[in-house]
């Protein structure tokens, strides 16, 4: 017998303009204006103002944390941003309009690895069978220029999706085909066959790449795992023979795909604030030119006036004003969304200025303090999860270069003298150990703790191996060269 009971319980909710708050506050720059453009697209009442401001934040190393002008925030609650009058914000920018003319706009090549390929489909001379089954391989390769899938799995998709039934031996006919393309090794299943398709290419087919592609054949495994002298045993090759061969390995592209200049678009990055040093004062400016400023459509304020004025007994008439107040409302707290979102950030990247003064005044990494998250939020009165939202996707144009804002934040590893110093300071420590090493007997992790020891870094052996890892070095023996 079933039985039924009652039980309380409290939760907590996140209301959907704080969930798009959250998101808002998650964009870079880079894809603001795009999220600017969908809200002017749907809601009519939002409009683009024809004025704009410039302002920017200066800091001053001796000035009060609370000093700034984006410290005076009311923490995460949006209830009452719908009661806003506010009709139209503006945005931080530290660049000067008068500049805007002289700056040089990257234009982004537009010819993609697809297209590139299908062009060179084209000059084949194919049916229309063939052509749709080379198509299908092409539109299968993944970022790198690799065809990953099954044959199987393509013979299936044509089947399904293209009313096409072929096999195996065909597809394969038709991959062959496509491997001839350029850039050399597109299309390879794997990294030894993308290794020997451009090694195949070479014309001048002397004993290094004869060499090579023996080495690239028959010792594939002991090639990356750098067991040089099975190799010189199995081939019978003096070692000046092999370093000859593995020189002509490594000028081939282990990424045909991704690294190509004529079939990548361009990336460039849009850095979220502008940093200068002015005299020994730091000045921040949120980098906002791709965001036009916004304001509430006056002739929707006029017509809500008109309708809320008139008599509201017709039922069109009540729907016309309510519609009407909806897109107000949106366009209010989208507005002030966008307020808080630019205010938010600006308080975040001013804590983290002062906490790393220091570096930023002349970008000497030792001088990069230990911090995390919470010593942060603890200085803007902010959660945790918002500032890990701030720097998880942002970044800050310095004179010293473009940086990410996840860089500034590090563990603390403690010295022998007792003082905290940031684990940022250890790894380019570490990675320079690594750098000026001897090759052909490269350090150990047992060694590394050792060396790091001796500069004062108190280190345990795993935490060298994290950090390696971190760095993306691989272990001593796969760093061996002959």
């Amino acid at each position: 017998m079933q039985k039924l009971s009652l039980s309380q319980s409290l939760q907590q909710k996140l209301s959907p303009q704080q969930i798009q708050f959250i998101k808002l506050l998650e964009v870079p720059t880079a894809e603001l204006e795009t999220r600017i453009e969908e809200e002017l697209e749907i809601n009519p009442a939002l409009e683009e103002s024809l004025n704009d401001e410039l302002k920017t934040e200066s800091l001053d190393k001796d000035a009060d944390d609370n000093d700034s002008e984006g410290d005076d925030l009311e923490g995460d609650d949006l209830s009452e941003y719908l009661g806003a009058d506010d009709k139209g914000y503006k945005m931080s920018d530290g660049n000067n309009p008068e500049d805007d003319d002289n700056k040089e706009v990257p234009i982004a090549d537009e010819t993609s690895l697809f297209s590139n390929l299908e062009t060179q489909l084209n000059f084949l001379g194919l049916d229309e069978r063939q052509t749709a089954i080379g198509m299908q391989i092409i539109g299968s390769l993944d970022e790198d220029g690799y065809l990953r899938r099954r044959i199987e799995a393509i013979a299936n998709d044509l089947a399904f999706t293209q009313n096409i039934n072929t096999d195996e031996a065909e597809i394969r006919q038709l991959l062959k085909k496509i491997q001839e393309f350029d850039p050399a090794g597109i299309a390879a299943q794997d990294l030894q066959e993308c290794l020997l398709l451009q090694l195949d290419r070479r014309t001048d087919h002397l004993k290094d790449v004869n060499n090579a592609i023996s080495v690239i054949e028959e010792c594939f495994e002991e090639f990356t795992k750098k067991h040089y002298d099975k190799i010189e045993k199995k081939l019978g090759v003096s070692s000046d023979e092999l370093k000859a061969a593995l020189k002509v390995i490594t000028k081939c592209n282990p990424k045909p795909g991704g690294n190509d200049d004529n079939n990548s678009r361009s990336q460039y990055v849009i850095p979220d604030f502008i940093l200068v040093n002015a005299n020994g004062k730091l000045e921040l400016s949120l980098n906002s030119k791709n965001a036009p400023e916004l304001q509430v459509s006056s002739s929707y304020i006029e017509m809500f006036d008109t309708y809320d004025k008139s008599a509201k007994t017709d039922k069109k008439l009540k729907e016309a004003v309510s519609f009407v107040k909806q897109k107000l409302d949106a366009a209010k707290w989208f507005i002030d969304a966008i307020k808080q979102r630019q205010a938010t950030l600006l308080n975040t990247m001013n804590a983290i200025v002062k906490y790393q003064y220091a570096y930023f005044l002349d970008g000497d990494e030792q001088k990069l303090k230990p911090m995390i998250l919470k010593d942060i939020a603890d200085k803007i009165n902010m959660d945790v999860s918002t500032v890990s939202r701030v720097a998880s996707s942002k970044t800050v144009q310095t004179e010293f270069g473009t940086i990410p804002l996840k860089y500034f934040f590090s563990e603390g590893i403690a010295t022998e003298s007792g003082e905290d110093v940031s684990s940022r300071e250890v790894k380019n420590v570490l990675t320079e150990f690594i750098n000026l090493e001897d090759k052909t007997k490269p350090f150990g992790d047992e060694e590394l703790e050792k060396m790091l020891k001796e500069k004062g870094y108190n280190i345990a052996r795993r935490t060298v191996a994290k950090y390696r890892e971190m760095l993306n070095i691989p272990v001593a023996r796969l760093r061996k060269e002959l």
